[in-house]
């Protein structure tokens, strides 16, 4: 099949920051970007060529938007099943649409990964008050019980303390389809971000760390400060999921490093990542043009790390007493402001983040935080105090 070349429309499923961001990186090669959602000015519409308004589910609209366009990726993967397959009949969508179907809802998703053999938490599918008792009873507590469907920054999750809570957190929940999933003790959170071309070519970014803080990444740490051989399995791990799946395009596999030196898949994200920021000031070829380049059926960029970097988010919080102070985060000469276009600043809203480059993971670390730190005294989140 002949790439899609500079001149070419792609189509963008879903209008936030990761599709402002692609949208960027492929205008920038010479392409045009068109993208949908049921949303109008959005952080990625504002930097496309066209911004089509509509609902996921207007099938009518979905076509229509198909036919203007070269080939389609997504950058949200709530979208449902009957809209990519409307998407397909017309144009390639990559990754595929069965990419997100087993993706985007968590039982499958993990009975995909235990079939390929991937190591992840013991975990029972649950659909009532009865199973919920029994999978507590087998998993055991405590225990981690999270929505199939819909969730994300760590919405639609519950844990599970004593057997007696569980029914009523299953309710609390919204009693729908769940995992229940073992706890795991773990040393550290991390992912790796990679890229598999149409001809089968796989380039990842290294395993990196991240740290969360009210459920919602709050720093990543590039490359992740772990030894040679826990990076090693990481990226192949995350090889033997894209091949499994068959993925063209960038995705994300978050595992987690137990305190015995084991790895544990958490879950996959099949677009590119909040985890993957840095790439584009610290990589030679960020996640972003690479997400193009897959898509496009090009030969993939390298992924080499110039520099060792660190990114801190930027949430709505540092908003709640006026506008931060942009010149003062931007005082670091090796600290790169990045912001989303939002509109509104809401608490927890991922509004933007900042990158740092340095000599040494640690340095860069030390300075995405000063310069968080710059924007108000008062923001303070878990991921500042250092480790």
């Amino acid at each position: 099949m002949k790439p899609f070349l500079p001149g070419s429309t792609i189509g963008v499923l879903g209008s936030g920051q990761l599709g402002r961001m692609f949208a960027m990186a492929a205008r920038r090669m010479g392409y045009r970007v068109h993208t949908l959602s049921p949303e109008t000015e959005t952080p990625a519409g504002q930097v496309s060529d066209v911004e089509t308004m509509a609902a996921y589910e207007d099938l009518d609209a979905v076509r229509a938007f198909a036919r203007q366009v070269d080939v389609v990726t997504f950058e949200f993967e709530n979208v449902q099943a009957a809209t990519v397959e409307a998407i397909e009949q017309l144009v390639p969508v990559r990754p595929a649409g069965r990419v997100l179907h087993v993706a985007q809802q968590r039982v499958r998703e993990k009975r995909f990964l235990e079939k390929a053999g991937v190591p992840v938490a013991l975990f029972r599918a649950v659909g009532s008050e009865a199973e919920v008792r029994q999978a507590v009873a087998e998993i055991g507590c405590p225990a981690v019980l999270k929505t199939a469907r819909f969730g994300y920054d760590g919405k639609g999750q519950a844990v599970v303390r004593d057997a007696e809570n569980a029914a009523a957190s299953w309710r609390a929940l919204g009693g729908e389809e769940c995992v229940l999933e073992a706890f795991v003790d773990f040393e550290c959170e991390l992912s790796v971000v990679a890229a598999r071309g149409m001809d089968g070519e796989f380039r990842h970014y290294g395993a990196v760390e991240n740290r969360h803080a009210r459920h919602i990444l709050d720093v990543t740490i590039a490359p992740g400060r772990f030894p040679a051989e826990v990076q090693s399995a990481a990226a192949e791990l995350a090889r033997a999921v894209f091949e499994e799946l068959d993925v063209v395009g960038v995705a994300c596999v978050e595992m987690f490093l137990t305190r015995e030196g084991k790895l544990v898949v958490n879950e996959l994200a099949p677009r590119p990542h909040n985890s993957g920021h840095f790439t584009c000031d610290a990589n030679i070829t960020s996640q972003f043009e690479q997400q193009l380049r897959a898509v496009c059926g090009l030969k993939l960029g390298s992924t080499r790390q110039v520099m060792p970097a660190a990114c801190a988010n930027l949430l709505g919080d540092l908003w709640s007493d006026g506008e931060p102070d942009w010149a003062a985060a931007c005082a670091g000469a090796e600290v790169k402001l990045h912001l989303y276009g939002k509109r509104e600043a809401r608490l927890g809203r991922k509004m933007g983040h900042l990158t740092a480059l340095a000599e040494t993971p640690e340095l860069a670390l030390e300075k995405a935080l000063a310069g968080r730190a710059a924007l108000t005294d008062r923001y303070a989140m878990a991921g500042s105090r250092g480790r």
